[in-house]
């Protein structure tokens, strides 16, 4: 049973950043598709960005593409989501997900597991 854990979320001001951390991924994270959602209050769940394999795998959103950056710590099997320059607009529940068989994926359905989600508050 794979249990993603999320942790890095808070209140932040418009313009700061902050670093979200997925892990737990039950193998190697190298082999798996990460992907970051969120979630805003009367809203939708919408795709922030997901990664696979290496760098050369990785998808963002039009509304964090420059601001946000997806990494991974190999060693650590963690996934990262880099958060720059933080608009109030950006303020939701965080979600990261994983997707055993690969591929980059943006619709929520095709990820198998999901973390608890971590609220990202952005005051103006």
């Amino acid at each position: 049973q794979v249990e993603l854990l999320e942790s890095g979320g808070g209140l932040v001001q418009a313009g700061g950043s902050l670093r979200l951390s997925c892990a737990n991924f039950g193998r190697t994270v190298y082999h798996v598709t990460v992907g970051w959602f969120r979630q805003a209050p009367g809203k939708e769940r919408e795709i922030v960005g997901t990664i696979w394999q290496n760098s050369d795998y990785i998808f963002y959103s039009d509304s964090v593409k420059g601001r946000f950056t997806i990494s991974r710590d190999i060693f650590n099997n963690t996934v990262y989501l880099q958060m720059n320059s933080l608009l109030p607009e950006d303020t939701a529940v965080y979600y990261c997900a994983a997707r055993s068989n690969g591929g980059l994926y943006s619709d929520a359905s095709s990820y198998d597991y999901w973390g608890q989600g971590t609220q990202v508050t952005v005051s103006s």
